[in-house]
């Protein structure tokens, strides 16, 4: 059975909380295995007191729905603490908001991809709470997608932003204490960082082997076989290509108007892309990209995830979209993206420049996928380092 950081302090309390004003960066997932919020163990205790609580993107009960729609700082309604908003007029806690608090805790579940942004609020806080002398408790919880091979490009650095802050893949199979203790060691060394660890949990697993809870960690992460896709179709975030948000199956489901579905599934078809099949699947997204407009579209099925390179796949789509379609037809979003208004979303979705021009160039896929490879093998090497569970 494997418990989560939280199960494991919700049983017995660490030494170094008690007696704390504790502060709390949660949001919905950041539950115990009983179903039990992090803020209603904390506000229950008498041997610490909940003196504040933040939330990243989505809010804290994952109500916010797409990027750049921000949410603002109030009391909370139930344990009249502040509730403070580290995605709007913040996104790194200010002096003021931890002079509230001894301690921060964070409780954030990540799903395996480079660009979610919880990671990046969470170095952040790393940051501010280094630079205040307070000490930041990472409870682990597992890598829902860990049985997916690393994929990817790994992130520039002259592509940093809040979607990618860390040089790693875009599928980078680590834990958010893994990525924690990796971020003290490169940019916070000051930073008193304690991790508290998941017990039973092995990496080469799915989050529906841990026994845990599923609860959405965004609002277009509905189930565990989006999170499976996430880390490729996410990229469709930055084309004009619907990703399926206003459908009830985004990031498995992609189509535009301007496709031809029969033509592209034969085309992916030949390919024979390892660890999933393509099925036909037209829809009317209900909001976003064509809203209430018919598109041609296909749904991708994972068959066996150990296999299934998400963002290779997702390379494959976007090279059989360009070889099916008018030129022009399919294009590059230009800035903004989260925040950022110079580099092109692709890029800093991606990693770096090259796997858009590559498409661009209409260069063949092999070259791209040999230079993740690549780049891949230099950081597993690094990422031993960080690696606290065994596979």
């Amino acid at each position: 059975m494997v418990q989560s950081g939280l199960d494991v302090i919700a049983a017995e309390l660490p030494a170094g909380l008690k007696g704390k004003r504790i502060g709390v960066l949660c949001h919905a997932p950041s539950i115990t295995r009983d179903f039990m919020h992090i803020t209603e163990i904390f506000y229950r205790r008498n041997d610490c007191r909940l003196a504040a609580v933040f939330g990243p993107q989505h809010g804290i009960y994952g109500q916010t729905q797409d990027n750049m729609i921000e949410w603002r700082s109030q009391i909370h309604p139930v344990y009249h603490v502040p509730l403070f908003s580290l995605y709007g007029e913040h996104r790194k806690p200010t002096r003021e908001m931890l002079g509230e608090i001894d301690v921060l805790i964070a409780d954030l579940q990540d799903v395996g991809a480079r660009l979610y942004t919880y990671v990046w609020t969470l170095k952040l806080c790393m940051e501010a709470c280094s630079e205040s002398g307070i000490p930041v408790w990472v409870l682990d919880r597992p890598n829902p997608v860990g049985k997916l091979p690393f994929d990817g490009p790994v992130l520039k650095e002259e592509f940093f932003t809040f979607v990618g802050g860390a040089p790693i893949p875009l599928c980078h199979r680590m834990t958010m204490g893994e990525m924690a203790l990796m971020m003290k060691e490169k940019y916070f060394p000051a930073c008193e960082l304690n991790i508290v660890r998941m017990r039973n949990w092995r990496r080469f697993s799915l989050f529906n082997e841990t026994g845990l809870p599923w609860v959405l960690p965004s609002p277009n992460m509905p189930t565990l076989q989006t999170a499976i896709v996430y880390p490729g179709t996410v990229l469709i975030e930055a084309l004009n290509l619907s990703e399926g948000r206003g459908t009830t199956i985004p990031f498995e489901l992609f189509g535009a108007p301007y496709i031809n579905a029969v033509r592209l599934k034969s085309m992916l078809d030949s390919r024979n892309i390892p660890g999933c099949v393509f099925r036909i699947h037209s829809f009317i997204p209900t909001f976003n990209k064509f809203a209430r407009i018919p598109c041609d579209g296909i749904q991708i099925h994972v068959t066996e995830p150990s296999l299934y390179h998400p963002v290779e796949t997702a390379l494959e789509i976007f090279d059989a979209i360009l070889e099916t379609t008018e030129p022009g037809d399919l294009k590059f979003n230009m800035p903004p993206y989260e925040y950022e208004y110079r580099l092109m979303p692709f890029d800093i979705l991606s990693g770096d420049s090259l796997m858009r021009t590559s498409l661009v160039n209409r260069s063949p896929v092999i070259f791209e996928k040999e230079r993740w490879r690549s780049e891949i093998g230099e950081f597993e090497k690094e990422f031993r380092h960080f690696a606290f569970y065994p596979e």
